[in-house]
Formats: structure tokens, sequence, C-alpha cells
């Protein structure tokens, strides 16, 4: 797992250790210390702890004008032992919420594993973002990953499932990703009214 990198290629566009509005800012990073593990496997040392013992996460894009928000997790996601999803609320998305951020794309190609608790967290997500048009997708999940979320009732508030698996964002701007997203919940939301 340590040769897992975050994926770093929008650097140019954005930096959370130089934004003043990221909880990771000013934040110095080494390229050769592995600190951090998930279990007993060291990670690399660019992802950021935000309170979990086995979840670690970065922000990879961040635009207020847009309101807009990519985050790339890696690791087993633990609500039922360590309660992941409370601690990415609070140390994570409560300070991005804060500065007008209502659209997140969750990126969980590299989330091994989910044990989910409850969805009062999911629900209370949503709620603070949904009269701002806001949403929460959570890209690339794998199969069984994914069917844990849905057996816990997420997918009522996350946006989640085939639209937004096999999905690939690597090579396209995080504008463009924005816009195919939001293209893809907005057609999903006229499926459901018709």
């Amino acid at each position: 797992m340590h040769d897992i990198e975050p994926f770093f290629r929008w650097r140019d566009k954005y930096d959370s250790s130089e934004d003043k509005n990221s909880p990771f800012y000013k934040k110095e990073y080494s390229e050769f210390h592995f600190t951090n593990k998930i279990y007993n496997y060291h990670i690399h040392p660019q992802w950021d702890d935000f309170g979990s013992s086995t979840l670690y996460g970065k922000i990879l894009f961040a635009d207020y004008d847009t309101n807009f928000a990519i985050i790339e997790l890696i690791g087993e996601w633990n609500d039922c032992l360590y309660n992941d999803i409370m601690y990415f609320r609070r140390n994570i998305l409560e300070i991005l919420e804060k500065h007008g951020i209502t659209k997140y794309l969750i990126i969980c190609e590299n989330v091994l594993n989910f044990h989910g608790s409850d969805d009062a967290y999911y629900e209370d997500w949503y709620s603070e973002i949904a009269d701002e048009g806001g949403w929460i997708v959570f890209l690339n999940t794998l199969d069984h990953v994914e069917q844990e979320m849905v057996s816990m009732q997420i997918h009522f508030y996350v946006n989640i499932g085939n639209n937004f698996n096999e999905y690939i964002w690597r090579n396209k701007t995080p504008k463009n990703i924005l816009l195919q997203i939001e293209h893809i919940i907005n057609n999903q939301r006229k499926l459901i009214q018709n």
C-alpha cells in the first residue's frame, strides 16, 4: 500500500497545503518518511490523516466559486468500530462546508472495505448541503463496498452505483468532471420526477 500515492496531476490547479480554507493548510509533507499505517501496512506519506486509524484522504481539488471539492480516500472505512464518518465530517467536510463547499465527489476506488453502523451522519451531511443545491457522489466504489453501503441505506443520501462506477476521471480536468457529474445527477433527477 505504501506505493499508492494520491492523485497529483492537479497540483498546479490546487494544493490543500496552500489553501487557507483547507484543514491541511501549511502542512509539510515528506516523500521519504512513512509514518501512517493502515493496520500493519505503511501508506504513502502524501495521504492526510483526519483522525481515523484505518481511513486516510486527500483533498485533490476545491473550488469555492463552484462550491465543488474532490476528495480521494484510501483504506478501510469503518463506521461500526471507529466511527470514521464522524472524523471525516468533523475534520474535513464541515470545514469545507463553512467555506461554501456543497458538491462533493469522493473517490472510493482505494476504499477496500466498508463496515457501516447507521446512516445518521450521511443524512446529516446531505441535509446540510441539499438546500444549497449540493450533492454527494461516491465514485468508483468496489462492488462489495457498494453493497455494504446500500445495505446501510446510505444510497438515500449519497449518489452511488452504476452511473458513478468505472468512471474515468484522471484524464479530465476538475471542471469537466463537475460538468459531467452534474449532468448525470440532473438526468437521474428527471427520471425520478417522471
